[in-house]
């Protein structure tokens, strides 16, 4: 048995649905522990695509127990959108639980989501405008409103006559409109009525499982860049995508964590404004996010490219405690004209290897560079490591030498057969 942490080592977005979906086919359970719709996974079956932003990735398995865990926060309107559109395809068999401690996304929370974002001008942060950040902020003032409150009318009226008057002060303030506990009562009673027959205790049905010696397969969200304590503040989600994070946000103790997987892109993207060393505004950077379909799950923006950045690798393995790595899109770097690794930045005149603290140094910084030898074969046929041309083998081992992880799955393609495996990291 195993427990196994998938995280982001960048900004999100490395293709940890594949990932997820390639491991979870040996789990008992897959657990998201954090974010909300705010974060999507892209996962291939056969000729058809899914796009998930709140159901875990091992819903398509009717032997894995699917979790939302209390580090959530969770829109149920959104929700069961995603779960009936996934019943019309065909996905009827699953097994869904969700914590009863997981806090629920209001209307009002998009609301001020978009407001904000507008009042900040310039400065805005780039949000999904999903109501996740004023969701989580009501958690730490302590007026939030959780899954346990949702199912039950009596507790979700009482909620929602403590809240609502602080809410409606500041819809006030900020010029939008007002609510009554009424009308959002009885929209919100139908979604708990809808979702009870899922909401329990997930910490509880965790150390059953654990205590079970089931396999276990916690789904990371975002990125380990994108950590509100240790991201490019304030360019970040409203949560710890970090494997440090994954305990307290699923109820369970540090020492089951076993082992932790960083998802890393072959190259560097990211969504949203904040600085971004290796970015690539050229030819380079449109042909890469082309090749590769950056274009975000949730809001369909285009994706910000640029070339490999170790320094950011490197700081995710020391916040998440990273084992090894899954090297993703490694196919869309075929025919590039010139390709480069970032190894370290330069700031005021002096080498460094981690990330500053603050915007103004870390926009700043710029990156040293290594220039690696280029490829035109394709490699997505390619199976296993030794298949591989010679300099996608050096590629991979600078990764190495430059990280202290070694890298044990390599995806070149979007299948799930199109993946190269080293070293089973999640053994049944």
């Amino acid at each position: 048995m195993s427990r196994l942490v998938v995280v982001g080592s960048q900004w999100g977005d490395e293709g940890k649905g594949k990932v997820t979906d390639f491991l979870g086919q040996k789990a008992d359970v897959v657990v998201r522990s954090q974010g909300g719709n705010n974060a999507g996974h892209t996962i291939l079956i056969g000729n058809e695509k899914f796009a998930l932003q709140t159901i875990p990735s091992g819903i398509f398995n009717p032997h894995i127990k699917n979790v939302l865990a209390n580090g959530m926060v969770i829109n149920p309107k959104a929700a069961l959108t995603e779960l009936k559109n996934l019943e019309a395809r065909g996905i009827t068999n699953y097994h869904l639980y969700i914590s009863n401690r997981a806090h629920v996304i209001m209307p009002y929370h998009m609301d001020l989501d978009g407001a904000y974002e507008q009042f900040k001008g310039s400065n805005k942060i780039g949000t999904t405008k999903k109501g996740i950040g004023p969701c989580y902020a009501d958690k730490a003032n302590r007026i939030g409103i959780r899954m346990g409150d949702l199912v039950n009318p009596d507790c979700l009226k009482e909620a929602l006559e403590n809240t609502l008057p602080i809410k409606n002060m500041e819809l006030k303030m900020l010029g939008l409109k007002t609510y009554t506990v009424e009308e959002i009562f009885a929209e919100y009673v139908n979604y708990g009525k809808e979702l009870k027959k899922y909401v329990c205790d997930t910490s509880l049905l965790l150390q059953e499982e654990i205590d079970a010696n089931s396999n276990i397969l916690f789904e990371g969200a975002q990125g380990s860049m994108l950590c509100l304590d240790h991201g490019t503040y304030p360019y970040v989600t409203s949560s710890s995508p970090t494997a440090a994070s994954v305990p307290v946000n699923s109820g369970i103790a540090p020492k089951y964590i076993d082992h932790c997987v960083g998802i890393c892109k072959a190259y560097t993207t990211r969504v949203g404004e904040g600085p971004f060393p290796t970015e690539l505004n050229n030819e380079m950077g449109n042909y890469i996010r082309e090749r590769g379909h950056e274009y975000g799950t949730v809001t369909k923006r285009p994706r910000r490219v640029g070339y490999l950045d170790l320094v950011v690798v490197n700081y995710a393995k020391r916040i998440s405690g990273i084992d090894s790595l899954a090297l993703m899109l490694f196919d869309v770097l075929t025919g590039v004209k010139e390709l480069k690794i970032c190894v370290g930045y330069k700031l005021d005149g002096k080498e460094i290897n981690t990330i500053p603290a603050t915007l103004k140094e870390y926009s700043m910084c710029e990156p040293i560079y290594i220039t690696m030898p280029v490829w035109n074969e394709d490699i997505t046929k390619c199976r296993d490591y030794e298949s591989l041309p010679a300099e996608c083998k050096n590629y991979i081992e600078t990764i190495e030498k430059y990280t202290n992880i070694p890298v044990d799955m390599i995806s070149v393609g979007a299948e799930r057969n199109e993946t190269i495996i080293r070293r089973d990291v999640f053994k049944k």
